[in-house]
């Protein structure tokens, strides 16, 4: 079949990548003029396949009301009379109780776990690096409350048979050694150790090289003006250039991707939620993170990535804005060198991108009503962790197979 991908990040390359090798004559539209450069230029670096929880968690709008007003907030909120951003924070209530936290995580740590799984066959076939490493992520407490409400992830890491580990403070300086500088402000820690890091912008660039040596067609620079749609069939679709016919496509525009499919009477609950990062070169190594260190306090994830330090996190509901602000900046500042002192900041390059978030966490996988378009997006801040796995399941799905997973509550009709 002929196969558009919508989108260049690394959800869209992963997925063109797997439909080109499922056989299919693929191509990928991205309206910047390389991949991953927008959403997966400069994230966390963290690949979380153990460390992955819904946002909409038990406590959560209690928790939110007390971040509003922290000085170095992990939760942004800037108000705004836009129907989609007030329905999508009203579903994300619902969404807060402990029946569907336990349903939208094991559903989160399902595809996760399938990502890790694809991720490593990734890597055996295309040989491709991306300052990759294999230490796990390690989830650090500050506060014996935090310790003490990790409960819930430790019972649903145990009930999906996802290894972890529950560590003191010498069992986290064991992990990560540089946090011997900072003994005194650690009360114990979650270690996943499945988890992995790597630059997602190097691993996306890569992969579309091996994707294009393949056949993948990809159209930089192309604004997608809308979908060609008859008879409740997908044809193709309009660029600013031309029209482009398919047998199929597939949208992974991440945040833009609800737009697109309105027109259809698709309801696409994905929602921008701003995150920001810094990426800092490396001037000692001993008072370096080995892997990715979350600051749980400040919901902030400090990821070795070379010889460099990426530092990401916070969650801005302020709708489709990419500004910088400073403050955010001091935030980041403030968790990296509280927990890992002695870095220069002040060479630090700021970043900012839209995470497209869904109200239960977990991505839209599948196909939709109209025949031939299919939705690979809303992955929130895991991305990254998820793209490889959901790549697979979308090219299963759209060449006519079961997934190797079930997908049946992944589509967007979970929200019928």
């Amino acid at each position: 079949m002929k196969v558009i991908v919508l989108g260049a990040g690394v959800v869209g390359v992963t997925s063109a990548y797997q439909l080109a090798k499922a056989g299919h004559e693929v191509t990928v539209i991205d309206r910047q003029e390389g991949p991953a450069l927008e959403t997966s230029f400069a994230n966390a670096g963290e690949v979380s396949f153990g460390y992955c929880s819904p946002w909409a968690a038990p406590g959560i709008p209690l928790k939110a009301m007390k971040w509003l007003f922290m000085n170095h907030a992990p939760l942004i909120l800037r108000p705004k009379m836009d129907a989609a951003m007030l329905s999508w924070m009203a579903q994300m209530l619902r969404n807060c109780t402990s029946e569907r936290y336990a349903i939208n995580k094991s559903r989160m740590l399902r595809i996760a776990d399938y990502a890790r799984i694809s991720l490593a066959e990734v890597r055996d076939e295309t040989g491709i690096a991306y300052d990759e490493r294999m230490q796990g992520t390690l989830q650090l407490f500050r506060t014996q409350q935090q310790l003490d409400a990790s409960a819930k992830d430790v019972k649903a890491l145990a009930a999906d048979g996802v290894p972890f580990e529950v560590l003191d403070p010498e069992g986290c300086i064991r992990v990560e050694p540089a946090l011997k500088h900072v003994r005194q402000k650690i009360v114990g820690g979650l270690l996943t150790p499945k988890d992995e890091t790597g630059d997602c912008f190097k691993f996306t660039n890569a992969l579309a090289l091996k994707a294009a040596a393949m056949g993948v067609k990809f159209l930089y620079g192309t604004n997608i003006k809308a979908l060609d749609v008859e008879g409740g069939a997908i044809k193709g679709v309009v660029t600013d250039r031309e029209t482009l016919r398919g047998d199929a496509v597939v949208v992974a525009l991440g945040s833009y991707s609800p737009m697109l499919v309105k027109q259809f009477g698709i309801k696409l609950p994905v929602y921008p939620v701003k995150g920001y990062s810094l990426t800092i070169p490396i001037v000692d190594a001993s008072r370096a993170p080995e892997s990715t260190v979350m600051d749980e306090t400040y919901k902030i994830a400090i990821t070795r990535l070379g010889d460099r330090i990426r530092v990401g996190g916070m969650a801005e509901i302020s709708g489709y804005t990419n500004d910088l602000g400073q403050k955010r900046r001091a935030t980041l500042e403030h968790s990296v060198t509280d927990l890992f002192p002695g870095g220069d900041v002040s060479k630090a390059d700021f970043w900012s991108g839209l995470r497209p978030m869904t109200p239960d966490g977990t991505p839209v996988i599948g196909a939709t009503k109209v025949k031939g378009l299919f939705l690979n997006t809303g992955h929130g801040t895991l991305g990254w962790t998820m793209s490889c796995g959901s790549a697979k399941v979308i090219s299963s799905i759209v060449s006519g197979k079961k997934p190797e997973i079930d997908a049946t509550d992944l589509a967007v009709s979970r929200y019928a």
